[in-house]
């Protein structure tokens, strides 16, 4: 599971105004166009590991980029297809190109590229063109025949029509993935993890295969995708020998090199399980090497790589391929361990019913990393914190490995300070300066709890199937690790084990959360539209609810000044109780699978949007110039060989851009 960065930014706080000062020649800012923002990240303490650590970290870079087009592909059936003819037309453009037609495509270009395929990272919306038709078809024409990926009986006319249908006609498949429960969530889906089913087909496929009784399930669907043959349901699987095949030689071939240099018997054990499962696309495997990969405490050096969330799968069984690739950062780690170590005791103590409390928590370990490689799902756009591994038996068997990306976090934080959100939207300006000073601290905090102990809390009664929640089911998993870390942000155990210094620093977070959820999130959302995105729906609904449950008390209201819409907090400790009050609500719906109540939870406050209010959001932010989303480019794996040709020395380059990037990428990674 994972935390992604809230819209708001981390304030301008005194540290990190010093730390940007001294930092002065490292620029974060990349690219700027559309609604996003491309950031750079650095890599602090790179040079100070080791050749063998530094080799493990770029073969592994190669692995995580090795599966690019896979993520391409499942979100889109044609997004490999089209995303040559588009690179051709931008790469060789022999027209104005400061044109209003070129750099409307060149804005698409980018979009794609940080979408990786044709629909926005967050919105599931299809791009929409800011060019002509006849731009691109008059482009379209100068493509030499030798360039097109034609399908076997497809003419050049054929296929130019398809790809205008797919550009520039709105209703054909206009939504990645679709989460109104109203209708069948696969098939208004266009995201190429099903074909030719319906929802009750998948259901049904997969039920006739769950064993209820089974306490140690299989993640099925997780590597597939579901077809219809010869009009039999089937899937197709993810391994070498099958779907993805090419691709996965590369990573598999990738992931070899990185064993030769691993840093100890347990790292191997499990690379090479991982390798296992890459060949025969064996669910157990994937179990096997998810347990052992989690019992790796010891190890510096570490990654994920496969197929891991089901954010995009309408059904939340499919797994986005995706790769993080990282180092322990020892000195922030302290902070985690100290909350991993306890987490026996925030379980005992959390607000919900003791029956769905782990009476024994397992293996719950925790470590802030430094990132020094993203890609698949985890790229351009990132989280800030994962917890894994997904499935329930194995973290109440063997626990779980939970990271905070903290040079990721310093990278979106430092690249906020003066943009006057602050002024804008905070309600005055004691609790902006409370903000400035603890907001960075407690929104790291939030992140450690959440991805710590949040995800890792709870457990399911007996026979209940962990997919019971349906397409809610990331929602709430989010909603609940999300309230786990705000009830237990003011607890005076956090001095206790000496995270945070002073008891009332929580307020900074509460009211940053709440004036996301409430408002400042809605600058992502085009108007007139509802909320979809998972972790955005998860902020709405804590915050719509709280703000409702409390309203008597007055706990929290929306308050006008001079014309604008403010968040106002009258009673933080009342606060934590209502939050108490829905972490229990939530837990005991994922205990039971209590889709029905789950369902009305999500869509009286999760989805529905005051027009008013996100269209003053929206006014208010455009004064600002802040981008709604941002994302990341790598930085560059650069091999110092010696005249044998031994790798002496690996360093690490800033200074690409993004198309560079993005055009590198296809070029050596295009494996599908």
């Amino acid at each position: 599971m994972k935390k992604i960065l809230p819209t708001i930014a981390l304030g301008s706080m005194l540290a990190l105004q010093v730390q940007a000062a001294e930092n002065k020649d490292f620029n974060y800012h990349v690219d700027n166009f559309a609604d996003i923002e491309v950031l750079r990240y650095e890599v602090p303490e790179f040079n100070s590991l080791s050749l063998q650590q530094k080799k493990m970290l770029y073969y592994l870079s190669q692995a995580a980029q090795a599966g690019r087009d896979i993520i391409w592909d499942q979100n889109g059936r044609y997004n490999l297809r089209l995303r040559p003819v588009l690179e051709y037309i931008y790469v060789n453009f022999d027209g104005d190109r400061n044109s209003a037609e070129f750099k409307a495509f060149e804005t698409y270009m980018k979009q794609v590229w940080f979408g990786n395929g044709i629909y926005h990272h967050y919105s599931n919306d299809k791009f929409t063109p800011g060019f002509s038709q006849t731009f691109f078809d008059s482009e379209f024409a100068k493509i030499p025949a030798s360039r097109l990926n034609l399908s076997e009986g497809e003419s050049t006319a054929d296929f130019q029509a398809l790809l205008d249908k797919i550009i520039f006609d709105p209703t054909f498949m206009p939504k990645k993935v679709s989460q109104d429960s109203s209708k069948d969530v696969v098939t208004e889906s266009a995201g190429n993890l099903y074909e030719g089913v319906t929802q009750q087909e998948v259901e049904d496929y997969y039920n006739a295969m769950k064993d209820p009784a089974d306490l140690t399930p299989i993640s099925y669907g997780l590597n597939s995708k579901v077809v219809k043959k010869d009009g039999k349901v089937t899937e197709e699987v993810y391994h070498l020998n099958g779907l993805y095949g090419p691709a996965i030689a590369k990573i598999i071939y990738w992931l070899d090199m990185a064993k030769s240099v691993a840093e100890n018997d347990a790292q191997r054990e499990y690379i090479t399980k991982l390798i296992d499962f890459y060949i025969t696309g064996d669910l157990k495997l994937f179990d096997e090497y998810s347990i052992l990969w989690a019992e790796d405490t010891k190890s510096d050096v570490d990654f994920v790589n496969g197929f891991i969330e089901s954010y995009n799968d309408p059904l939340g069984m499919t797994g986005s391929w995706e790769s993080y690739v990282n180092f322990k950062n020892r000195e922030a780690s302290a902070r985690t361990e100290a909350i991993s170590s306890n987490a026996q005791w925030f379980e005992d103590h959390s607000p919900i019913n003791p029956i769905y409390r782990k009476p024994e928590v397992k293996g719950v370990s925790a470590k802030v990393i430094t990132a020094s490689y993203l890609a698949g799902d985890a790229f351009p756009s990132t989280a800030i914190g994962i917890n894994l591994p997904n499935a329930n038996w194995i973290r109440a068997a063997h626990g779980s490995k939970s990271v905070t990306l903290e040079n990721i976090t310093e990278a979106y934080a430092l690249a906020s300070i003066g943009n006057g959100f602050n002024e804008e939207f905070v309600i005055d300006k004691p609790t902006s300066d409370w903000m400035d000073k603890w907001l960075y601290a407690t929104d790291m905090l939030h992140t450690d709890l959440h991805e710590c102990l949040g995800h890792a809390s709870g457990r399911l009664a007996p026979g209940v199937d962990q997919d019971a929640l349906k397409e809610h089911g990331a929602t709430l998993e989010e909603a609940r690790a999300d309230l786990f870390a705000l009830y237990y942000l003011p607890d005076a155990k956090l001095q206790e084990i000496g995270v945070l210094s002073d008891p009332e620093a929580y307020k900074a977070e509460y009211y940053k959360y709440m004036l996301n959820g409430l408002m400042t999130q809605l600058n992502r959302i085009e108007l007139g539209k509802d909320v979809e995105e998972a972790h955005m729906r998860n902020r709405q609904l804590i915050a719509k609810w709280v703000l409702e449950k409390g309203k008597k008390d007055k706990v929290m209201e929306l308050v006008k000044r001079n014309g604008k819409t403010y968040v106002k907090i009258n009673d933080y400790k009342k606060m934590r109780t209502l939050l108490g009050q829905l972490l229990a609500e939530i837990q005991r719906i994922k205990s039971e699978g209590d889709y029905k109540a789950g369902n009305e939870l999500v869509q009286k406050y999760a989805v529905k949007i005051d027009p008013k209010l996100h269209k003053e959001v929206l006014d208010r932010y455009a004064g600002l110039n802040i981008p709604p989303y941002r994302g990341f480019i790598n930085p560059v794996y650069n091999v110092v060989k010696d005249d044998k040709g031994e790798i002496i020395d690996i360093t690490l380059d800033y200074t690409e851009s993004y198309p560079d990037q993005m055009l590198r990428l296809s070029r050596e990674n295009s494996n599908l």
